[in-house]
């Protein structure tokens, strides 16, 4: 994120990491990477670390759940189940995974992994072979995990928008372009809708067993440091049918059939397709919900109307 959480300093981050994990911090150093969350590189005498920060936003309780029992997930998969590239959090003084940062915001402190992180999109032909490797063996741990409940976040909202793309939408300065971006849309976007539903049905019939899933392994959640691939950023991790991460990796038959060798388990054709639409789907309700509410012209505001233009081609 270019844009820095409203109401956080690098002095708050670097008072709570003292209090909240001990460390004699010498300095933080704010990173705009990434889209969601925030950090910062942190300058400790024991090692380099990453400090996340998170924004409750809408139910900030049920928010800072979610995100704790996540960050609880990736350390028993690290610690516990033995999984070496799962980066994991840095317990606090009383053992927790994340703490809260004021009101409204969660902090967790990460160590910091020499590598090259690859850039969000497809995969390369030559990671995904590495990459499958560790979802295989992510997909065999037997870690608790909170479940995915095959939902769309902001379904409710975006059912909303699209029956009010007829009137003027206020809020901020592109309101108006995204309106008209979703009017222009819309017979699509609700035929994408209907697909997302029936395919939800299918795989709810499904009946398979659901495995621990990371939710996002692209590339920009991939870092290849000398000792191998480690897979970072967590707060998504579910418990899902595995289709929920194999879909990342492309269509190639012969992946797809060497995943179900390793795993001794058939992929399932509804579940491949739903996961890309929940994703697209996901992206615009989140996009369309930033643009109807208050807003100003920001740098990650602009890149969420660029990012809203490319979920939806014209």
């Amino acid at each position: 994120m270019e844009d820095r959480p409203e109401g956080i300093s690098d002095q708050d981050v670097a008072t709570a990491l003292a209090d909240g994990w001990g460390l004699d911090v010498r300095s933080v150093t704010y990173r705009p990477v990434g889209f969601g969350s925030y950090h910062w590189a942190v300058d400790a005498p024991t090692r380099p670390l990453f400090a996340t920060v998170d924004a409750l936003r809408d139910d900030p309780a049920a928010r800072l759940r979610e995100l704790r029992a996540a960050m609880g997930t990736a350390l028993a998969l690290h610690c516990d189940a033995g999984l070496e590239f799962v980066v994991a959090p840095v317990p606090s003084v009383t053992g927790e995974p994340l703490l809260p940062l004021g009101e409204r915001h969660t902090l967790a402190v990460f160590p910091e992994v020499e590598g090259t992180a690859g850039e969000f999109g497809p995969h390369r032909d030559e990671d995904r072979s590495d990459v499958l490797d560790l979802l295989v063996r992510l997909h065999a741990a037997g870690a608790d995990a909170p479940p995915t409940d095959l939902l769309l976040p902001g379904r409710d909202g975006l059912d909303d928008a699209l029956a009010a793309v007829g009137r003027p939408w206020g809020g901020g300065p592109y309101a108006e372009p995204a309106r008209a971006l979703l009017a222009d849309r819309a017979a699509h976007v609700r035929g994408l809708l209907a697909e997302f539903d029936r395919l939800t049905g299918e795989v709810r019939r499904d009946g398979s067993p659901w495995v621990v899933t990371h939710g996002e392994p692209h590339p920009g959640n991939v870092i290849r440091g000398r000792d191998g691939l480690h897979l970072v950023d967590w707060d998504t991790v579910r418990l899902a049918p595995p289709e929920r991460d194999v879909w990342m990796l492309g269509a190639d038959a012969a992946l797809l059939a060497s995943y179900t060798r390793a795993t001794g388990r058939p992929l399932s054709p509804a579940a491949l397709a739903l996961y890309p639409l929940w994703w697209t789907l996901a992206d615009v309700a989140a996009y369309v919900a930033l643009f109807r509410g208050p807003h100003r012209s920001t740098p990650d505001v602009r890149s969420a109307f660029t990012y809203l233009s490319a979920a939806l081609p014209a």
